[in-house]
């Protein structure tokens, strides 16, 4: 296997079977590994009370502890039992920011991501996922529909 790597920017939805299912034909054709990077959205409030804080931080990890065994864990299985080597990143931020940074020091080739399923209003205002990572992204980026 090279050394070369594509990250998938996993959310773990029902669409993204199509989206792993993807990138796992895409890396057994290319001789690559995976790496997974699931993002929580988390906005840092800096005007909580230390009391506050101590409760966000476990709601945090408790929440980090269901992502990894609720959406990682299946897809990591998944793409192993297909032969592709695999490494996941569990985070915590801006989606789109991270998985760029991500890319970046991993050396990725290619981005994958699953084309967003929301239409609300908020979403065609804001942008989503996968038209910001085709704007910014610092490597070829594959919205897999």
């Amino acid at each position: 296997m090279t050394t070369e790597k594509f990250v998938v920017a996993y959310e773990g939805s029902a669409g993204d079977t199509t989206l792993l299912d993807y990138a796992i034909d895409r890396a057994k054709k290319d001789g690559t590994s995976l790496v997974l990077v699931h993002i929580l959205e988390w906005s840092p409030y800096s005007f909580l009370t230390p009391q506050e804080l101590e409760e966000r931080k476990a709601r945090r990890i408790e929440e980090m502890d269901r992502a990894k065994s609720a959406v990682l864990d299946p897809a990591m299985e998944k793409v192993r039992a297909a032969g592709v080597e695999v490494e996941c990143q569990l985070r915590y931020g801006s989606v789109v920011e991270l998985v760029c940074e991500i890319a970046q020091k991993e050396g990725a080739a290619m981005i994958f991501v699953g084309r967003a399923g929301s239409s609300s209003m908020a979403s065609r205002v804001f942008g989503s996922v996968p038209i910001g990572l085709a704007q910014v992204a610092p490597v070829p980026t594959v919205i897999v529909p």
